[in-house]
This record gives C-alpha cells, structure tokens and sequence, in this order.
C-alpha cells in the first residue's frame, strides 16, 4: 500500500492519501479540512479516489469529509457506530473550536470490528479501539505492515481522554491488547505528528511502560 500524508487545519492532522499500486484505487483518511489542498495533492498523483474512510468523528478529522465525498462521487466509510453523536454534533464541534460551520454528518457504511474495506487488490482490516472516542477504528494493511492509527498513539504519546465519552484505561487497552499484537515491525500513520512503529511505542512509548503489553 502506497501513501503520501497531507497535513491539514492548524491541529496539523495527518490526512492519509493511501493507494493500491496494481490498480491505482485511492482513499482519503480523515480529510480534516482545506479541501482545495486536499484536492490539489490529489491530483498531482495518478490516483483515483474511491472513498472517504474515518478513524472517528471530531472534527479535526473530518471537516471535510462530506465536501470531498461529493467531489469525487464516492462513499463516506466509518467509523464505529458509538461516534455517530460526534458527527451529528459536528456544528457545536465548529463554534468551539471558532471554525466555519460543519454540518452532520452521517456515513454511507460503518465499520465493526472484524470488518474489511477493499482498496483495489488492498484489503483494509478494521480493529475497534475505543478510548479516545468510543468508535474510534484503526485501518491495517498486513501485507505491507502498515497501520492508520488515528489519534489511539501517537510517537511517544496516546490519544487525548478527557472528551465526551473518553477513557483513558479503555485507550491503553486497545492499544496493548489490538495493536501491540499485530507486530513490532508495524509503521503506524498517526493522526498528528511523525510516524513510529509499534516495536519502538512498546518499548520507548511512556504511557505504555506501566505493565508489560497484554499480550
């Protein structure tokens, strides 16, 4: 699987441009906001985008989810059903953060887990992995040992738990008990900052470092 990261709106979310090589099927994860730059970096690629996948529902992740969606023509997919109430309070999200307003949104297709999202000849695992929020999902490539995580772990830190519905020890049990498992050689795409794999979280990761991983 292919990827070129996007870096939008002032909380520098990582959007993900992902693509199969063989077929040249894109996604866009968590189109955050700037749709224009968005588009742009998309056309610069011979891409051809297929869907708009969620990690969760704030804002910073899909601000432009639904304008982008109707652009391409394509399908809104994800996240877990239990982050509907953060994307029907997508307006409320926006006067918060004094954003332009965001209106509901409600996704063509959630995801659970056990689920697959196919991207050409890709086959996108989807993991549960509340804490965070409580639909919050993580995308997994096996075959190229690549994770989206979203905003579950970041380099050297974990998502934030102090919203609405949040859990810090949920967050690092999906973190120990889903994700530490798949590999320590498994780079992982965060929803900000710079890319990590799960081998150098589980040993060098602070807030991972209480206990031993469950395994």
């Amino acid at each position: 699987m292919n990827y070129h990261l996007i870096p939008v709106t002032a909380f520098a979310q990582n959007c993900s441009l992902i693509w199969c090589e063989e077929t040249l099927q894109a996604a866009l994860v968590d189109p955050g906001g700037d749709a224009a730059r968005i588009k742009q970096e998309v056309a610069g690629k011979a891409v051809t985008i297929t869907q708009i996948l969620l990690t969760h529902g704030h804002l910073d992740h899909v601000g432009a989810a639904a304008e982008l969606a109707q652009h391409y023509g394509v399908p809104v997919i994800g996240p877990q059903k239990e982050d509907e109430f953060w994307l029907q309070g997508l307006p409320e999200q926006s006067r918060m953060f004094g954003l332009a307003e965001c209106q509901p949104l409600t996704p063509d297709r959630w995801l659970e887990e056990g689920d697959q999202v196919e991207l050409g000849n890709i086959r996108l695992q989807i993991l549960h992995c509340p804490g965070h929020t409580p639909g919050h999902i993580v995308f997994f490539d096996e075959a190229s040992r690549l994770l989206v995580s979203g905003d579950v772990v970041f380099k050297g830190g974990v998502g934030r738990s102090d919203f609405p519905r949040g859990d810090h020890g949920q967050l690092i049990d999906s973190i120990k008990r889903k994700l530490l498992p798949l590999g320590d050689d498994v780079t992982f795409i965060p929803g900000h900052g710079p890319m990590s794999t799960l081998g150098y979280e589980r040993l060098h990761n602070p807030f991972l470092q209480d206990e031993q991983p469950v395994w």
